[in-house]
């Protein structure tokens, strides 16, 4: 394996277990290419995926090449508003799982993704801190200080998206010090002390473990991401790309994606 690099409203959700990637090994099994494949052996199924997911799929990813002898998974993570841009403009990728229906839709309306998107994880957002909290933040309303630098998703970005509809149903206007691009980035300014708090998933405050903290906020149970997935039109591996979505939406995916802390769909 090769790594590279709008909300909808209902009721909130947590997830624990940690990752099993041993358990799922055998699972995986059942999602290795049919028989009637074989002309797929030794090629590579490109998979564009939202930047959140970088744990579990990569996990994923390993245990799909290990059921598919001879076949190489890639992975390029990043904002899905990027990757749809990448794709819409000819970037080569089999498979699209966005961090947003709305950012699916964009690419389905250009008649780029084989049939109806499927739905396969949700997320939510919550507030990273750097470990002993020193700007004191403790609820949504605290990023809006003036003593606060908050970072942010940009709003075209999903996760942008949903910090917009939590502002909207709260009152509280952000003044961002920045605006990234991708979750990952937000989460990289906090680890790094440029930012006293940041906007992100809580499978991002899971996967970072001691190096920020988590600050919940009850509003963000109003902005719930739902994760689409898809194959690409213009992709070069149309069977293997079903395949490895069924990977995604089967049990042993499902079971990696809620040790990384993401809910149902």
């Amino acid at each position: 394996m090769r790594p590279g690099l709008g909300p909808r409203l209902r009721p909130g959700l947590r997830a624990g277990a940690a990752l099993a990637v041993g358990a799922v090994a055998a699972g995986l099994a059942g999602c290795a290419a049919p028989a009637g494949d074989a002309g797929d052996a030794g090629k590579t199924v490109t998979v564009f995926a939202a930047a959140s997911l970088k744990a579990p799929f990569t996990a994923l990813a390993e245990q799909f090449e290990a059921a598919n002898p001879g076949t190489t998974v890639t992975l390029s993570f990043a904002g899905s508003s990027d990757l749809a841009t990448q794709i819409s403009q000819g970037a080569p990728a089999d498979v699209f799982a966005s961090a947003d229906a709305n950012t699916m839709a964009r690419l389905g309306g250009a008649g780029l993704v084989e049939g109806p998107p499927r739905d396969f994880a949700s997320n939510v957002l919550t507030i990273a801190v750097p470990p002993g909290n020193p700007a004191s933040v403790a609820s949504f309303a605290d990023l809006a200080r003036p003593s606060v630098r908050t970072v942010v998703c940009a709003a075209q970005v999903p996760c942008g998206a949903a910090a917009k509809v939590v502002e909207q149903d709260t009152g509280v206007t952000l003044k961002p010090v920045s605006e990234e691009s991708s979750v990952t980035d937000v989460l990289g300014k906090v680890i790094s002390g440029e930012a006293d708090a940041g906007l992100v998933y809580v499978t991002d405050v899971k996967a970072a473990r001691d190096r920020v903290q988590e600050v919940p906020f009850p509003e963000s149970a109003q902005a719930v991401n739902t994760y689409p997935i898809a194959a690409v039109r213009t992709g070069k591996h149309t069977e293997l790309a079903a395949t490895f979505i069924e990977a995604v939406l089967g049990p042993d995916g499902q079971q990696l994606l809620r040790g990384a802390g993401f809910g149902t769909p």
